[in-house]
């Protein structure tokens, strides 16, 4: 969780400057990241018991954690609320990449079957690693953000 984190505060503290309503945008970044992984019991958000019916219906890292998923819930919010769209897609995208570069990976283009894997293992070293460098980039970002 803390590592999707990390990417979509790269995304996030990058695109701050182009976007007007920041308060809104920072939100939905931050539900972007978090929404994907509603099809994980043992998730953050996923343990709510209202979210039981959709994990009964959906594996872990399928549909859900897809591009195809993503691009639907944006076209609806950039159609009925689209101050927030951009955000959402950029926090979900983020929790995309973080799960595409581990060993499990995700199924990118749904309902394609390629699959986009990479060598991370959830939870091990080089995911620890990975966090801090982008906490590390993040803050550096959030520097010079400030400094301009």
């Amino acid at each position: 969780m803390r590592t999707h984190l990390a990417f979509s505060a790269f995304f996030a503290i990058y695109f701050l400057p182009f976007v007007n309503y920041k308060i809104y945008f920072l939100i939905m970044v931050l539900i972007g990241t978090i929404i994907p992984d509603i099809d994980l019991m043992h998730s953050y958000v996923g343990n709510r018991w209202y979210f039981r019916p959709i994990q009964w219906f959906v594996k872990h890292r399928g549909i859900i954690h897809s591009i195809t998923f993503a691009l639907v819930i944006t076209i609806a919010l950039a159609m009925y609320l689209p101050v927030l769209a951009f955000g959402f897609f950029l926090g979900y995208i983020g929790h995309l990449i973080g799960d595409a570069i581990t060993i499990e990976g995700i199924r990118p283009f749904w309902p394609s079957k390629s699959e986009s894997l990479g060598r991370m293992r959830v939870g091990g070293i080089g995911e620890k690693a990975l966090f801090y460098v982008l906490v590390l980039i993040d803050m550096l970002m959030v520097v010079r953000f400030f400094i301009k």
